[in-house]
């Protein structure tokens, strides 16, 4: 496949698992950590999907969103935004932001890699 990723998450075990499941399906995956560059990190060499946590120190995915889809190299980037909040409020802010999907923690690891897949083939 070839596609690369780039994941913007904190959290060590879900970066570790997401990197693992993509990788073995033949993902190219990079990784970041924090929100206060993470806009840069993208714009620098945009990736074929972003994988995009909601809570990030320094910034919010939120706001690391609405930032990306103001640049017209990262307007129809796929985006897949994690959260460990799935109200309602929450989907609705993701999708106002411009989130192409949006996946509450935990999730199951076929469910990512389909959801992936999906949003990388569209």
């Amino acid at each position: 496949m070839g596609k690369r990723v780039l994941l913007i998450e904190d959290e060590p075990n879900i970066i570790e698992a997401v990197s693992f499941i993509l990788s073995r399906d033949g993902w190219d995956v990079s990784t970041h950590s924090n929100g206060h560059d993470a806009v840069g990190v993208v714009l620098a060499a945009p990736p074929d999907l972003l994988i995009l946590d909601v809570m990030l120190p320094g910034k919010s995915g939120f706001d690391i969103l609405r930032e990306l889809r103001e640049h017209h190299d990262a307007e129809a980037l796929p985006v897949l935004m994690l959260t460990a909040r799935g109200q309602l409020k929450d989907r609705e802010m993701a999708e106002r932001a411009g989130a192409s999907r949006f996946m509450t923690k935990p999730f199951s690891n076929s469910e990512v890699l389909e959801v992936v897949r999906e949003l990388v083939s569209a």
